[in-house]
């Protein structure tokens, strides 16, 4: 595929990864519309999009929520025509250890709304986007198509991250599954997991935790955004690649 040719939607676009992204494809000629809960950061989009001469819109998004997902993708094909990309970038952290103790020997665990928040968004918000982009997209005969998957290398599991380590997990898991079951439409499905990144995300994390992170890094520094953009570039323009996440991550490994 060419970026030029890309009709594409962004989830988690109104900052961060999927800013960046959105922004990207809009400079490369692609006709973008992001999603997004922050209208105000998509309405930056907006506008920092149009600088670039760029077609690239902005509408409410919750990818927990079925209608709202439903919603988004009739409107996003209405605003630019057709859809043929689909970014799966949105996602929050609700950290917390399974169970912890205190000095007077209290155990607190992990709620259970804290666990299902992060699987609702980050991993069934995913289900609902792809589903239901591939479904119209199906039926209105698109193809090719590409669905990208932004995962995390903390996939294989990362203390305090039960819930984030699951969803990217589950993540993956779509990625090789939904490859082998859309490419009879020509349809690709693809992902990426980036290592700590500099994003509005890892900013919740406090300066020695980052700096915890950062010594595990053998390039000693965060990724940025732009970093993350370039593999997915790679993955549009390679129409072999198929199946598999590439990993974006300095060489780290937890």
């Amino acid at each position: 595929m060419k970026i030029k040719d890309i009709h594409a939607v962004v989830t988690g676009a109104a900052s961060g990864i999927g800013y960046c992204i959105a922004l990207e494809l809009a400079r490369g000629g692609a006709k973008v519309v992001g999603g997004d809960l922050d209208l105000d950061g998509l309405k930056r989009l907006e506008t920092n999009g149009q600088a670039l001469l760029g077609e690239i819109f902005g509408f409410h998004l919750d990818v927990a929520n079925e209608s709202s997902v439903k919603e988004f993708i009739f409107l996003a094909w209405e605003k630019i025509g057709y859809i043929n990309t689909l970014v799966n970038n949105a996602g929050i952290l609700r950290d917390g250890l399974l169970v912890t103790q205190d000095s007077e020997g209290w155990l607190r665990k992990l709620p259970t709304a804290q666990w299902k928040r992060v699987i609702d968004v980050n991993l069934t918000g995913a289900f609902f986007m792809a589903r239901e982009f591939a479904s119209v997209a199906i039926e209105k005969n698109i193809s090719p198509g590409l669905i990208v998957n932004i995962s995390s290398i903390t996939r294989s599991g990362n203390p305090g991250q039960s819930n984030y380590s699951a969803s990217k997990a589950g993540l993956d898991a779509q990625t090789r599954t939904w490859a082998g079951e859309l490419a009879s439409f020509g349809f690709r499905v693809a992902g990426i997991a980036p290592g700590l990144t500099n994003t509005p995300m890892a900013n919740q994390l406090s300066p020695e935790a980052q700096a915890e992170i950062i010594a595990k890094i053998p390039l000693g520094r965060m990724a940025e955004p732009y970093e993350i953009w370039q593999a997915l570039q790679f993955i549009i323009e390679c129409d072999y690649f198929t199946g598999s996440v590439i990993d974006v991550d300095g060489g780290a490994r937890f």
